[in-house]
């Protein structure tokens, strides 16, 4: 992601709107049509802004402990009509707990706490996890 780990700094993803246009704009490049957005931890500065604004373009969002949820406000969640599963693990104590206590308002979630996982709970139990997310697509056929 721009601005993140090794990657340069970029002006455009400064604001939330800059970095909807650029979530849109590599989804666009990809050929991407109604793609379930899968959003683990620091993508949630991308992710969010983008269910909210353009989560009618989505067919699933699947937030992992993102960060950025207190954001937005509860009646913003409730707008979004996306079907959303709301991932995370038992010992994320904190980011964890603190995102569901937003995305539960929105109005189509499911929860899935991975036993036994922190944070990263994809590489903690990655069958666990692909269970959860597997059934959530298949959900959506």
């Amino acid at each position: 992601m721009p601005g993140y780990g090794d990657s340069p700094s970029a002006e455009m993803v400064a604001t939330a709107q800059g970095r909807v246009a650029f979530l849109d704009h590599v989804l666009q490049e990809l050929g991407m049509r109604r793609p379930v957005l899968v959003s683990p931890s620091m993508s949630g500065r991308f992710a969010l802004p983008f269910l909210l604004v353009q989560g009618d373009q989505l067919a699933g969002f699947v937030p992992i402990a993102p960060v950025g949820t207190k954001d937005y406000a509860a009646e913003r969640y409730r707008q979004v009509q996306t079907p959303t599963l709301i991932l995370y693990g038992d010992r994320d104590t904190s980011l964890g707990p603190q995102a569901l206590q937003s995305l539960r308002h929105l109005p189509r979630h499911h929860v899935a706490v991975v036993p036994d996982a922190g944070h990263a709970c994809y590489l903690d139990k990655p069958e666990d996890f692909h269970q959860a997310l597997l059934g959530f697509l298949n959900q959506l056929k």
